[in-house]
């Protein structure tokens, strides 16, 4: 008899174990924000009486810890958030689930994400959060549109709204209010190097360094020196555009969505929030993509049910109002209160969603992200500011950007090959 209550009870703690969800995460470590899953996962398994122990990880640790596991043969970590380089770093050596045949109901995915999903011919992650850049504009700047270019445009990411097109833009307010009306964070801790890197760069050459001293990339350095005869001077200065913004400064500015969030918040029935211009290879941007795998050998019953609630709408709502994250799914814009939050994602989204989008990631460079950094931000100085030969600047440094790479033996970020 005793025996038979010790093989029930190792029976049940195997059905218990098997029940509950031991949530691995990169994201959501700092107190406030980690205070606020736990709720929020909290609330879930009170409705769904699913257990969850939800446990922060460093970016290498998790992955030790998801190899451990498999090597092992025991699988304890049952669901996993990371960045998308890091779960595509995963999938590559065989570690997470194929997850291609799992359908999510209710939920449209931005469709830009889904390629970035798979290692090989494996879907390896579901989209969760996105962070990004954008464009935050002033309503008063849309009086000064230039002629073929319409609100809808830029709203909606058309061919239309171009690089040429800001350009024109920005000539056309300056000429007409008699002050420049283009922004940018130059100052010393802004992240003009990512607009440099992650977005004109691939929208004229199609990567961020694989082509840095191609003849395309002497085509947009000749750009950026026609473009900044109309960008404000004061923009060395500045590390954070939501002030200028706010004090009409300038009417259209371009940084990270957190960086002009306050102008946003505060006066939402001044300002809106579009998709960047596009380039001759297309609209590219940076993206922060975090996804939710499941480790092989997981068994998916308990894990797949709390993925699908932290990508509903309601989630990804509440994760935006608390701590500021995107939503990757189209139907939660529609749930997003009214007011500078919703402006913010509604540019978002719009900008993930666009057809032409050539999305980057910040290169993984460790110690050399610095310099890596520095490097362009020295090439725009010399081109642009001290009038240097493009073809010679970028001839000089192109060797030095591939040689980051190389130092950290991390691959170059390769172009969309879709693009050729």
């Amino acid at each position: 008899m005793r025996r038979w209550f010790v093989v029930l009870a190792l029976v049940l703690s195997v059905v218990f174990v098997l029940a509950k969800v031991n949530f691995g995460s990169t994201q959501m470590t700092p107190a406030a924000e980690r205070e606020f899953m736990i709720r929020l996962l909290g609330d879930f398994a009170k409705t769904s009486g699913v257990e969850i122990e939800f446990l922060n990880f460093e970016y290498t640790d998790l992955l030790s810890r998801v190899e451990a596991e498999q090597k092992a043969g025991r699988i304890v970590l049952n669901l996993i958030a990371d960045l998308q380089s890091g779960l595509y770093t995963m999938g590559s050596k065989g570690l997470l689930t194929d997850l291609s045949q799992v359908k999510l109901e209710g939920k449209t995915f931005v469709s830009t994400f889904e390629r970035y999903t798979y290692a090989g011919n494996q879907k390896v992650f579901f989209p969760w959060l996105q962070a990004t850049f954008a464009m935050a504009i002033n309503k008063k700047a849309f009086d000064y549109l230039p002629k073929g270019l319409t609100k809808d445009d830029v709203m909606n990411a058309t061919e239309k709204w171009t690089y040429d097109n800001l350009l024109e833009w920005a000539k056309n307010m300056q000429e007409k209010t008699k002050r420049p009306q283009l922004g940018f964070p130059l100052g010393p801790k802004g992240l003009w190097h990512r607009f440099l890197h992650g977005h004109i760069y691939p929208s004229y050459t199609g990567a961020q360094a694989v082509k840095f001293d191609s003849v395309k990339a002497i085509e947009m350095w000749n750009y950026l020196r026609e473009l900044f005869k109309y960008v404000h001077p004061a923009a060395t200065t500045w590390d954070n555009m939501d002030q200028p913004l706010l004090r009409e400064e300038v009417l259209l500015a371009w940084d990270h969505t957190a960086r002009i969030k306050q102008a946003i918040v505060e006066r939402p029935n001044d300002f809106v929030v579009a998709p960047v211009p596009r380039g001759p290879m297309g609209r590219g941007y940076i993206i922060v993509l975090v996804g939710l795998s499941v480790p092989k050998g997981a068994d998916m019953t308990e894990p797949l049910k709390l993925l699908d609630f932290l990508t509903s709408p309601k989630a990804q709502t509440a994760i935006l109002e608390n701590i500021g994250f995107f939503p990757v799914v189209q139907e939660a814009t529609g749930q997003i209160p009214e007011g500078g939050l919703k402006i913010l994602a509604q540019g978002v989204v719009s900008q993930s969603a666009a057809a032409d989008s050539i999305i980057s990631f910040i290169p993984g460079l460790g110690a050399k992200g610095g310099e890596f950094n520095e490097t362009y931000r020295q090439a725009f100085t010399r081109i642009v500011f001290n009038k240097e030969d493009p073809a010679k600047v970028i001839g000089e440094l192109g060797e030095k950007i591939r040689g980051l790479f190389k130092e950290v033996g991390a691959p170059l970020p390769e172009p969309d090959s879709s693009l050729f």
